[in-house]
């Protein structure tokens, strides 16, 4: 759902991140989980490490003239060919009727499929294609509320937080079709946990996204994610939407929305002209005690931004703004999401809830291509993915290197809509570079050198052999 954090709370962000962690909270207690189902088809071996993903997020009302996991299926090769090893399907579950705006995340259902989308054979179709094709399957989980004709509501009221009148209560008071889940209750956090299990085996999926991860306590996620990672044969990966960053990687999460890069990178570097070292502050403040194996996952657009706001080159002053954004994204110290639709630049507003509009999938080769290209780099660069941020940005330029073992990479972006010069730092002196996207070699001048308006270049160490010649 959408989250919105402004500028000014990133210096909370970075006081809470480095604060003292709080105490652990109470084990949850045990209640009884309902069976699991027999399991469907063999757990999935090509699960990526949480680093090394590339994940894609699946709008299905808007993917397809007929908007359902049919029309996903049918584009899963395209999907593939960008690079990508993780599909996240938005909530695929029957929404309710009740109180209703046909939001997708009132979920009236957790274990069964909307018929809007299809069948449970539909969306297994989609996960044993993505399988076939090298891809991961993840689902959007929408743990923290219900619909209001939901079952629990008159079967299990006491599943629900109630105000001082008794009333059920939303968690945001604008959020008015959805019900707070009580998570202080075990029989609820048993159900639940008893539902993710549920589509692990009756539909072999990889993981979940879980939807406003910041409802939910730490020990129910502590408690879920340690169950889930424990069943045999498995590996899940788990993405938390939601600010509590340093809570979420104690918790299991290896994954974390990054609301504070697209708008320190949209608002404050784009459009205010402010500093690109903002973004090497925001990233060394995100990862502080994190885990190694940690990513934050950084985009241009997803299902939110997109529909609210418009597409990747209306966010970021045009297409090459887009792609340079992108790019950082990309690269930093992050794994890349990519929404549907940007890898041809559609340029409308794809909606998720209210009146239909699919995608107008024209191709747009040149477009296409460079996602391939850039995405294709980071797949097959350890340095990229799992290699050693150093920042070297000017105010213009986002500027940057990752290294492990004899690879290293560069990247520069510049951030403006006009010519900027750069002077490589001494500390990269004497390398000799190569192009990373085009293979060929780049002499880098000791004088500054320009950047041309949003132009982005990444280059390659070449062997120590080449370096000395």
């Amino acid at each position: 759902m959408k989250k919105t954090v402004p500028f000014h709370l990133l210096v909370l962000l970075a006081l809470v991140a480095g604060g003292r962690p709080a105490r652990a909270q109470r084990a949850a207690a045990t209640a009884a989980l309902p069976a699991d189902p027999a399991p469907y088809g063999r757990p999935f071996a090509g699960v990526p490490e949480s680093q090394n993903a590339t994940i894609y997020q699946v709008n299905m009302r808007g993917f397809s003239q007929a908007g359902n996991f049919r029309g996903v299926l049918a584009r899963l090769d395209s999907i593939k060919a960008l690079g990508i090893n993780v599909v996240y399907l938005m909530p695929v579950y029957p929404i309710g009727k009740v109180r209703a705006v046909d939001s997708p995340f009132a979920v009236q259902n957790y274990t069964a499929v909307n018929p809007e989308f299809g069948t449970l054979a539909d969306l297994r179709a989609v996960v044993d294609g993505a399988h076939a094709r090298g891809m991961a399957v993840i689902l959007d989980w929408v743990g923290n509320h219900t619909s209001w004709d939901h079952a629990w509501i008159t079967a299990h009221p006491d599943w629900y937080v109630h105000d001082a009148t008794g009333a059920i209560v939303t968690p945001i008071p604008d959020w008015k079709d959805i019900a707070q889940l009580n998570f202080a209750n075990p029989q609820l956090r048993a159900a639940m946990l008893g539902a993710l299990r549920y589509w692990v085996f009756q539909a072999n999926i990889d993981g979940y996204r879980f939807d406003y991860a910041d409802g939910p306590t730490e020990a129910f996620f502590t408690e879920a994610l340690a169950n889930l990672k424990a069943i045999r044969g498995r590996k899940l990966l788990f993405l938390a939407e939601g600010d509590k960053k340093k809570y979420f990687f104690r918790a299991g999460f290896q994954l974390d929305y990054d609301f504070p890069f697209i708008q320190v990178m949209r608002r404050e570097v784009l459009q205010n002209g402010k500093s690109a070292k903002l973004l090497d502050s925001l990233t060394a403040v995100e990862y502080r005690g994190a885990p190694s194996t940690a990513r934050m996952v950084r985009y241009t657009s997803n299902h939110d931004i997109n529909s609210s706001e418009g597409p990747p080159q209306v966010m970021f002053q045009g297409p090459r703004g887009a792609m340079a954004a992108f790019v950082v994204a990309a690269y930093m110290q992050a794994v890349p999401m990519v929404y549907n639709g940007q890898e041809v630049g559609y340029a409308e507003r794809v909606p998720f809830m209210g009146p239909r509009k699919a995608i107008d999938w024209t191709p747009n080769p040149a477009l296409t291509q460079e996602y391939k290209q850039l995405l294709r780099f980071r797949n097959g660069s350890n340095a990229v993915r799992n290699g050693q941020l150093a920042a070297y940005s000017s105010d213009d330029v986002c500027a940057f290197t990752k290294t492990l073992g004899p690879e290293q990479v560069l990247v520069l972006a510049n951030l403006r809509n006009a010519p900027v010069a750069y002077h490589l730092p001494a500390a990269l002196g004497g390398t000799a570079w190569q192009n990373a996207l085009t293979a060929g070699l780049v002499p880098i001048p000791d004088v500054p050198f320009t950047l041309q308006p949003y132009q982005y270049v990444v280059l390659r160490s070449l062997p120590r052999a080449a370096n000395r010649q």
